[in-house]
């Protein structure tokens, strides 16, 4: 399955060279543009096998991230699952119920952070952040690519466990 999902970022054209500023701030000659991979049927499918790979025998309420990366990683996930979801806002809701988390989550829930692409980590510790003020505890943090630069140190006190590493891509 990893093998057909790097052919998919040549196929979809999802990797990408040129300049380009990260979620980060940092600059890089290089992008992974994971929406074309996470947004495309096969893509998406083999995402959520390699995750419900990943997670087999963990006890696992919940399953989300910060939107909008971990959007439609979170719904394929659904999808193939019996696991249910939820989404971080990048700032509470200032309208409605206001609130920061969508979907399913609870005080004492055990879930699984996921996003695209993994940097810094900072996407990631924004949603950990989020739903450990609700009481839920993070199992584990799946990213679909690690651009091992950072995220892995940042994450240290968590399971990180991406499905594909920068090194293995380019």
């Amino acid at each position: 399955m990893h093998d057909e999902l790097k052919s998919l970022f040549i196929e979809t054209g999802a990797f990408k060279t040129g300049d380009f500023t990260l979620a980060s701030g940092k600059k890089s000659n290089y992008y992974f543009d994971c929406r074309k991979i996470t947004l495309h049927p096969e893509g998406s499918r083999l995402i959520a096998k390699i995750i419900l790979e990943k997670i087999k025998g963990l006890k696992v309420d919940s399953i989300g991230g910060l939107t909008l990366g971990a959007d439609p990683i979170t719904s394929a996930v659904v999808a193939l699952s019996d696991i249910p979801g939820f989404i971080v806002r990048k700032k509470e809701k200032e309208h409605g119920t206001k609130q920061k988390i969508e979907g399913h989550i609870g005080q004492g829930w055990n879930v699984v952070i996921v996003e695209d692409v993994a940097t810094t980590g900072g996407s990631a510790l924004q949603a950990i952040e989020a739903v450990e003020a609700v009481g839920a505890k993070v199992v584990k943090v799946i990213s679909v690519v690690d651009r091992e630069e950072g995220a892995k140190e940042a994450l240290a006190k968590y399971d990180f466990d991406p499905i594909l590493k920068k090194s293995s891509l380019l």
